[in-house]
């Protein structure tokens, strides 16, 4: 009986224990901490004693999403989808121009350098350079803002008829076509065949010398002989096409700022009328400006050697005005004499014992008012 109550007396107190344990963790055990919903502060929290203390609460930060280019954007550049991204900003070190909008982005023209990871700012952006209002930062030129990351300018002369007629403007897509004139060589010499010969013997007195004859010493049915040609080694020309679709940044001289883009020309002032005498007669007429004798062409650079080097060798170059909707690039074959006469099925005419009168000694000529271009001679078109 004694044993049984002392069993019960131990389970009493075992009891006791475990929820007086359990009542004192929970008074120990602070309330979560939740801030205001409205102004993010947190209260403060009192630790059980008899003393309330503050604790101090961190202010949270607020973010604001604005747009970074994730790739660097050099001046002039077309900025594609994938140059930008949206990206968390501390609002308060958020520029107050910052682009908040990705569309705001796309498409749009770099107007200054703009960094990787560097936040894009309303004023770093123009929709046209031609657009007087959107003025590019006065960083470089114009020239350069335009230019495609792959190319280099290059300037070359033209004429009226190098330049189909004027009609190419900045802007443009052209061709670029080179005639060269071929001669024989001597390897040696490095001189147009044929050579000139001297002829020359022994005498008591030394070495004679005779004249000197151009041509080539031959055995003929008559004899010894030496063959000279009846004129001056003719070329051989060809033609083909080089450069393709190279953009005409500028046509004529640049400005001395080198600010062309969307600058309005200057107009050409009126003539002011003078009195005139009878015996002065009337004023001579106002002279119209004169037409640009320069292009810059934008190319790759290894096409700028290639122009240098045809520039340097005086070649003729002719400018072709592509389609602006053309970008194809096709290879065209060289145009010879033999090619030309085997596309076009033109057979040499065969000698007769009869002709016309006046004999035709040249063909027509193509008559540019005080300009007379000649198959004979190519115009330079070259300094």
């Amino acid at each position: 009986m004694r044993g049984r109550v002392l069993i019960i007396v131990g389970i009493i107190l075992l009891l006791v224990g475990v929820l007086g344990f359990v009542l004192l963790s929970g008074a120990l055990t602070p309330d979560p901490v939740v801030p205001d919903p409205n102004t993010g502060v947190v209260p403060p929290t009192n630790t059980g004693g008899g003393n309330a203390v503050q604790l101090p609460t961190a202010t949270p930060i607020t973010y604001v999403n604005i747009v970074i280019a994730v790739q660097e954007l050099p001046r002039g550049f077309r900025i594609p989808r994938d140059a930008v991204d949206i990206r968390p900003w501390p609002q308060e070190s958020a520029p107050f121009n910052a682009v908040l909008d990705i569309e705001q982005v796309v498409n749009k023209i770099a107007r200054t350098d703009i960094f990787r990871e560097q936040p894009i700012l309303s004023n770093m952006l123009v929709d046209d350079f031609t657009n007087l209002a959107n003025d590019l930062g006065r960083v470089g030129s114009d020239a350069s803002a335009i230019l495609p990351a792959t190319n280099v300018a290059i300037a070359m002369p033209i004429d009226r008829l190098t330049s189909v007629a004027y009609a190419i403007q900045d802007g443009d897509r052209v061709d670029v076509i080179v005639s060269m004139l071929f001669v024989d060589l001597d390897e040696g010499f490095q001189s147009i065949q044929p050579n000139l010969i001297t002829l020359f013997f022994e005498s008591e007195e030394g070495l004679e010398f005779g004249d000197t004859i151009d041509g080539r010493p031959e055995r003929i049915s008559l004899g010894n002989a030496i063959i000279g040609p009846s004129e001056r080694q003719r070329p051989r020309l060809l033609t083909q096409r080089t450069i393709q679709d190279a953009l005409v940044v500028h046509v004529g001289e640049f400005p001395e700022d080198g600010r062309f883009i969307g600058v309005p020309p200057t107009p050409t002032p009126a003539p002011v009328e003078e009195e005139t005498t009878t015996e002065d007669g009337p004023p001579p007429p106002t002279l119209p400006p004169p037409r640009p004798d320069i292009v810059t062409l934008g190319v790759t650079p290894q096409d700028a050697v290639l122009l240098v080097w045809a520039i340097e060798s005086r070649l003729p170059l002719t400018l072709a005005l592509r389609s602006a909707t053309d970008t194809n690039r096709i290879l065209t074959e060289p145009v010879t004499m033999d090619f030309f006469m085997s596309e076009y099925r033109i057979t040499v005419p065969g000698r007769r014992n009869y002709g016309v009168e006046p004999a035709i000694t040249s063909i027509r000529q193509l008559d540019l008012s005080s300009t007379t271009i000649s198959l004979s001679s190519a115009p330079a078109t070259s300094p």
